[in-house]
């Protein structure tokens, strides 16, 4: 198999491709078949944008091959396909089913990976499954009471069903596992693009499909799901090796393993974890706001007049602030909204969504900035929690600003430190009420100033970007995780059995990632252990 690069003109479409291949190759097109290995779009040239493939392309001729490529002067390369394999090896009798504990996507792929190889694991999820989800996070957004368990941030999928499917990420695998996980997702219902666009994402609407077929194939092969189930305790037995959970403060569940794949959110967890003495880390992060534009904006200034034919523009911008901080674009959501994505009564806090077609007018992204541990001892936090506690205040601070709703403000107001009293070109694209607000409580100084320099510099890269009109939204805390659950090499916790994992435990910073850790983990175990023989 040979590796290629063909350009496709805007106007040109994917069914072209056989015939470009045909010609560039010059061998007949029923004489080949190939496999899109990787779409991007090359806009560095707004005059000249194009579609660039690289397409792996099987001649089935090895002869034929190794001519191409004599040819073509280091254009073509010669690729051999390895994809994910593991086999479980393990020797270690499991008398118990493996519990996990969390149904975000590190959750959910632990969970099918040690039900597709036999280990029938039983998976807690305090929230609802994603149907009933879905309902209550909608009255929530119309204005009724929140459901601490069940919201943007706890239910089945995780965080990431009500964000945007995002599946792009920098982590090196040379296992094979991230594209086991997008070829998962195609699998039960995801679009098949995944497998190659640059910046992959399946979107909200469709990513609600994927995960509850997920589910009924884990069912299908053993695994038992138990929604409304929140994990209030861990038992240990006199060795201090893992030997129950204690779920909603009443139910005890006899387990040997145990998956924590929390999600980030998980503040109640952590305080039980903390009170254990379980060793965990303060990790620093970043928090601000969310930001609005048109998406015309943020086309026209990345594609000029070509953005009409493209899909939705996006963004992804750092910047170095003059006191130091790192300053960055974070979750961007083409055609998207902004989310009410509480989870605690008494605090706001935002997040960005987008559906599969990324259709909306507003363009979102959160600009946040780098916090660290100093930071939460200057407001008065300190221990494994301070980071948490420097999240709640601030979102405190946000609910108190607007009441519930979520605050928001023009920029321009906001640079010069006044409420706004009116909109202008750009109107707030909410899931969830919003009311007109000045976000100055909302943020330490600091963050607020270096919001400022990082607007007004990012304008200077992406025209448009720092104009008075473009609406900010309180406030950004979810970034990653405040603590990091540590584990040994072994993948486990100071607790024998119990096994942190996923972007909760602060190993992992969105979906792919996620999903990648939550297989890892079941490899560890399957390595040891030996499937379950009872109940």
């Amino acid at each position: 198999m040979i590796r290629l690069q063909i350009k496709l003109r805007l106007k040109q479409k994917a069914e072209e491709l056989p015939a470009l291949i045909s010609k560039e190759l010059k061998e007949d097109v029923e004489d080949l078949s190939f496999e899109i290995v990787k779409r991007s779009l090359d806009a560095r040239d707004k005059s000249n944008i194009f579609w660039l493939y690289t397409v792996d392309v099987d001649l089935r001729s090895e002869k034929k091959e190794e001519k191409c490529i004599g040819r073509s002067k280091g254009k073509i390369t010669k690729v051999s396909k390895t994809g994910y394999s593991f086999e479980p090896k393990g020797t270690v009798k499991m008398d118990l089913r493996p519990v996990v504990v969390g149904c975000g996507p590190a959750g959910l792929f632990a969970a099918y990976m040690l039900a597709k190889n036999g280990y029938r694991p039983i998976v807690l999820e305090r929230g609802e499954d994603v149907d009933a989800r879905q309902k209550t996070v909608e009255s929530f957004w119309a204005g009724n009471s929140l459901d601490p368990n069940s919201n943007v941030q706890f239910g089945e999928g995780g965080a990431g069903t009500f964000s945007d499917g995002k599946l792009n990420t920098g982590v090196k695998d040379p296992m094979g596992r991230i594209g086991f996980v997008l070829e998962t997702f195609v699998q039960h219902g995801a679009d098949p693009e995944i497998r190659y666009v640059n910046k992959p994402h399946i979107g909200t609407d469709e990513l609600k499909k994927v995960v509850k077929n997920m589910r009924n194939e884990a069912i299908a092969n053993g695994a038992e799901f138990r929604f409304n189930c929140c994990v209030t305790d861990v038992e240990s037995d006199k060795e201090g090796a893992l030997s129950a959970v204690v779920v909603n403060g009443n139910e005890k569940i006899p387990c040997n393993i145990c998956i924590l794949a929390i999600g980030h959110s998980s503040r109640d967890t952590f305080d039980v974890l903390s009170k254990k003495k379980l060793t965990m880390t303060p990790k620093a992060f970043a928090i601000g706001l969310r930001m609005e534009h048109l998406q015309e904006v943020i086309g026209f200034s990345q594609y000029g007049n070509s953005f009409k034919d493209l899909p939705a523009a996006d963004y992804k911008m750092t910047y170095s602030a003059k006191d130091g901080r790192g300053v960055y674009s974070f979750c961007m959501c083409p055609g998207g909204f902004v989310v009410n994505a509480s989870s605690e009564e008494g605090k706001t806090c935002v997040n960005g969504m987008s559906n599969h077609a990324r259709n909306e007018k507003n363009a979102n992204s959160a600009i946040v900035v780098q916090v660290n541990p100093e930071d939460f001892a200057r407001e008065g936090f300190e221990g494994v929690l301070a980071g948490m506690r420097f999240q709640q205040k601030w979102e405190e601070n946000c609910f108190k600003v607007g009441g519930g709703k979520i605050p928001v403000q023009r920029f321009e107001d906001f640079k010069n430190g006044k409420e706004t009293v009116e909109f202008g070109s750009v109107l707030p694209n909410s899931k969830g009420l919003y009311v007109k607000s000045d976000l100055s409580p909302c943020l330490p100084k600091y963050v607020k100033e270096d919001i400022i320099e990082a607007v007004m510099g990012f304008d200077a890269k992406l025209k448009g970007f720092a104009e008075g009109d473009a609406i900010l939204s309180g406030v950004e805390t979810r970034t990653s995780s405040p603590v990091r659950i540590e584990r040994n090499d072994n993948g486990e916790s100071d607790i024998p059995g119990l096994y942190p994992c996923g972007e909760g435990a602060g190993y992992a910073g969105g979906i792919t990632s996620a999903a990648v850790d939550g297989i890892k983990i079941f490899e560890m175990i399957a390595t040891k252990y030996e499937r379950p023989t009872n109940d």
